[in-house]
């Protein structure tokens, strides 16, 4: 029995959605769990978002931050140094490499990135094209138009 749906009948009748498409596509593989690194998305305002990381044990330097198109990666991996600095008796702070993709709607951008006490903070925000923003379109006030020559047809009385 299959468990995926076939999207091929959409593209076939659709324009300019096939991105969207590809997304509902990806999203319905099934794919394995990764719960590592913990993170937090919150909507602060209407255009703008923050995602919130926990990455104890690890520095700037251990971090990547891409941004492609309409993906966000986010990689870390422990530098070698700090793994050869003694014997561990017990390691309960993962200290594991991780790769975290976020996928982006359009016009949203990466605004900021900090590091503090083990929480890393990306801030994003959705800038739409000024083109692409609601307007208010202004009504004319003006001479009204002629009226269209109609020609009324007579219609014959009858008496009753």
């Amino acid at each position: 029995m299959r468990s995926t749906f076939d999207f091929q009948p959409l593209f076939r009748s659709t324009i300019g959605f096939d991105r969207m498409l590809d997304t509902l596509e990806s999203a319905s593989r099934v794919t394995s769990i990764d719960t590592w690194p913990p993170y937090d998305i919150v909507r602060t305002s209407e255009d703008d978002y923050r995602i919130s990381m926990a990455v104890a044990g690890l520095t700037e330097a251990d971090l990547t931050i891409t941004q492609e198109q309409n993906m966000l990666l986010v990689a870390g991996q422990k530098s070698e140094q700090d793994e050869a600095s003694g014997q561990y008796l017990h390691r309960g702070i993962a200290a594991r490499a991780f790769r975290r993709r976020f996928e982006l709607a359009d016009h949203v951008k990466v605004v900021s990135a900090n590091l503090v006490n083990g929480l890393l903070t990306i801030d994003l925000k959705r800038e739409l094209p000024e083109e692409m923003k609601p307007r208010r379109i202004a009504i004319a006030a003006g001479e009204a138009l002629p009226k269209a020559m109609t020609k009324q047809i007579e219609a014959e009385k009858q008496a009753a």
